[in-house]
């Protein structure tokens, strides 16, 4: 009988010790967080109350030792001395509870307090207490006295919602736990025997007894001296919770999604993201009248690629109008975001130079009709200026030689992810704001691009890859500019990245209604505008040596709204906060060095822009350095003129002697949109008489500007929808010109100086023939659907 019950005594000491071993769970608390986001100084910039509603911090990184001090004294004064459990203060709680003939002392230890806390606080009965006992002497022994003080720190209920210490001098006192006075320090320390003293206009004067009664204490204890405890006492007792920063909330939420709950200590600056939210909504303030309610921004710095202020949308929007999309990583169409990727990937290859003539006519392609935002057409425009008013046309042609899927590998490359459709189903509207892009996505290419430029000498003319990775959101990841280089310069080198920072410098743009608007900057800045179809959404993208700035204004539900557009709506905000930007210290260069090593001076036309021919004017410039596989300028001919130089003669007949020159002539499309614009632009010379010319015959030819190729038609309808005829249009050299319209060879009509005609006719194939006075002759085939 004996030796069984020492069997069973060692089983239930064995098991006891086993319990005891065991007991902890790991991680000792696992209740919910919130989640906090710090700016890069330690303030806080938005925090979110975790998922059972209670504002429960992660652990402080920095606790007042005050706090520390106050909560020791109160609750547990033998903290340091004892193990986990404290025989005086079990001894002195039954003495005062059998004097009182009631629970009017507890016998609980710090730790022990810590170990009902991991337990979910269970009821105080005496069994909870064996088991928080245990449970407490395994915590001194796994834990340092330090941590278990945090851990109460961090879990102790503080009134309300308030869980820790964190969450408590932030709703109560509106900082972080780091600096407390002995007042607020008191008053904490106490709120955890009694939270419900917290509330305002409830117990106030018990709050600030028991408040008043451990200043004495600790004054007694030789913690602080009579007078400094009598001028803690004077300290008003907490109000109505603080409310807690929503500055950057946006960002918040896509930390808590991407990594869960807990705090995180961002690259975001302070001051600097509250000036932006100030910015952004004085100006979200001038657009709602047109009823557009959302807007975006980002500031990032070049020389770490961290963001340093990130306004996701409107602060304080209305929730009818989406106010928790966060547009930084909505997709969005580009609209023409993406012409100074495609410009500089042509300028890489040698395919563009900078000046070189780009056509803008009206055109189609199959079914596809793009056109200039203002309906105007130069003929042909030279290429950095089709890239600095974003004309349309120029860049479908280039698209088109450059080629969609090229173009869409190279997007996708610098990390475009939206692009996630075939090449196909975008085909060339990809330039013109038929994919989506982020705000993050285009402001990354340009911080890389800047990257490239500002680094390019300290880096020997190396290259990193990373450039163009996203930039970093915290505070802790910041981008070396000299890690990780390479001879490789991906898909555009510096010297293509240059010529286009260069070619988007101008502060000129056209407005909404084609005037001039110019917005003004004390340090160059390189920046483009975007405005998508259907007036949907208005980008505006800059940078300079120090900063990339980003900014979207629309709706987010897609509503498009009349004068939305990117020069009218996000370039006024761009530059608003460039100014801003303007004020810090500078921290780099004024502007971008040119890049000559990875540059070559060619011998270009003057007036085309193309590498010169034989018979062109000639001028030199730095262009990107594979422009020697560019083409020559084919525009510009020797031809032989009579004495007066209004006939074109040969050498060997015309009137007097023959004097060589050199003459500058468009294809004939482009030439009769350009002579529009350039008065100084002069037609071909007609062949003299004499020589077998026609005296009637214009200098060039004649060309259908609509259609400008045969294929098929269809008619149009007007505001009633009455079907109406096929538009044909046609230019001509000549301004006194008549020429006769032939339709299926039947006559239809003659036209002087405007050469546009309506014809009705059947569906089918036909023909549409004009013949000048001169006999010149032009004809299209079409087919009516």
């Amino acid at each position: 009988m004996r030796f069984r019950a020492k069997i069973l005594a060692a089983f239930l000491l064995l098991f006891g010790f086993g319990y005891w071993l065991f007991c902890l769970p790991n991680p000792l608390f696992r209740a919910p967080l919130s989640t906090e986001l710090l700016s890069t100084e330690g303030e806080l910039l938005s925090a979110r109350i975790a998922e059972d509603g209670q504002w429960r911090m992660p652990a402080a990184d920095s606790i007042s030792p005050k706090l520390a001090t106050a909560v020791i004294v109160y609750e547990d004064r033998r903290f340091h001395r004892h193990w986990g459990i404290s025989v005086a203060g079990i001894v002195r709680a039954v003495r005062d509870n059998w004097r009182a003939g009631r629970v009017v002392s507890g016998a609980s230890t710090l730790t022990m307090q810590v170990a009902r806390m991991a337990r979910g606080n269970r009821p105080r009965t005496l069994w909870q207490k064996l088991i928080e006992g245990i449970w407490a002497t395994r915590l001194e022994v796994r834990y340092s006295k330090e941590e278990i003080l945090d851990f109460w720190l961090a879990n102790a209920p503080f009134g309300g919602n308030a869980v820790g210490a964190e969450a408590a001098t932030r709703r109560y006192y509106g900082r972080s736990p780091a600096n407390l006075s002995w007042g607020e320090a008191a008053t904490l320390a106490v709120l955890p025997n009694s939270p419900g003293l917290i509330h305002p206009g409830r117990s106030r004067t018990a709050l600030q007894e028991k408040r008043d009664g451990l200043l004495d204490d600790l004054a007694e204890a030789g913690y602080l001296d009579r007078e400094s405890a009598d001028l803690a006492k004077l300290e008003p007792l907490p109000d109505a919770p603080y409310p807690l920063p929503r500055s950057a909330d946006h960002l918040l939420e896509r930390l808590r999604i991407q990594y869960g709950a807990g705090r995180y200590t961002s690259s975001l600056e302070a001051n600097l993201q509250q000036r932006l939210n100030d910015l952004v909504e004085r100006h979200h303030d001038r657009l709602v009248g047109n009823e557009v309610h959302n807007v975006a921004a980002t500031i990032t710095e070049v020389a770490t690629g961290r963001v340093l202020a990130y306004v996701g949308n409107v602060p304080n929007l209305a929730p009818a109008f989406a106010p928790d999309v966060d547009i930084v990583t909505a997709p969005r169409s580009s609209g023409s975001l993406l012409k100074p990727i495609l410009y500089a990937l042509a300028q890489e290859e040698g395919r563009l130079a900078a000046r070189q003539l780009m056509a803008d006519v009206p055109t189609s392609f199959n079914d596809f009709q793009p056109a200039n935002f203002y309906n105007e057409f130069d003929g042909a425009v030279p290429a950095d200026e089709a890239l600095a008013r974003s004309l349309n046309i120029p860049f479908v042609f280039l698209l088109r030689e450059y080629g969609v899927p090229r173009f869409h590998a190279a997007l996708r490359e610098y990390g475009f992810r939206q692009i996630s459709q075939p090449p196909d189903h975008y085909g060339l509207s990809l330039i013109l704001g038929g994919g989506e892009v982020t705000l993050e996505e285009i402001t990354t290419w340009f911080l890389g691009i800047a990257r490239q430029q500002r680094y390019y000498y300290e880096r020997q003319g190396q290259y990193a890859r990373a450039d163009f990775l996203p930039p970093t959101l915290l505070d802790a990841e910041r981008r070396a500019p000299l890690a990780e280089l390479s001879r490789n310069a991906g898909a555009i080198g510096a010297g293509a990245g240059w010529k286009t920072l260069q070619a988007m410098l101008e502060l000129n743009r056209p407005n909404e209604t084609g005037g001039m608007e110019r917005f003004s900057s004390h340090r160059p800045v390189a920046w483009k505008t975007g405005t998508s179809f259907g007036y949907r959404d208005a980008w505006a993208v800059g940078c300079t040596p120090e900063y990339v700035v980003g900014v979207w204004n629309g709706n987010a539900d897609g509503e498009g709204r009349a004068g939305l557009v990117g020069v009218g709506a996000a370039a006024p905000l761009l530059f608003r906060i460039l100014r801003l930007l303007e004020e810090r210290p500078d921290a780099g260069p004024n502007w971008f060095e040119a890049p000559f090593d990875d540059l070559i001076l060619a011998t270009t036309c003057q007036q085309s822009g193309f590498l010169a021919g034989p018979d062109c004017p000639t001028q030199e410039e730095w262009l990107a350095r594979n422009a020697e596989r560019g083409a020559v300028c084919n525009y510009h001919q020797r031809i032989f003129l009579e004495p007066s130089g209004q006939w074109q003669v040969r050498q060997d007949c015309g009137p007097g002697p023959a004097s060589p020159t050199t003459w500058f002539e468009l294809p004939a499309r482009q030439a009769w949109f350009y002579r529009r614009k350039h008065s100084d632009y002069q037609a071909l010379p007609p062949l003299h008489p004499d020589c077998g010319g026609n005296p009637r015959a214009p200098g060039g030819a004649m060309a259908f500007l609509y259609p400008h190729q045969d294929g098929a038609l269809s008619p149009s309808k007007n505001w009633t929808g009455a079907e109406e005829g096929i538009y044909f249009e046609l230019a001509h050299p000549d301004d006194q010109a008549k020429v006769h319209w032939h339709l299926d060879e039947q006559y239809l009509a003659t036209t002087e100086t405007f050469h546009s005609l309506s014809v009705r006719t059947t569906p089918g194939q036909h023909s549409i023939t004009v013949v000048d006075d001169a006999g010149q002759r032009l004809v299209r085939h079409f087919t009516v659907r």
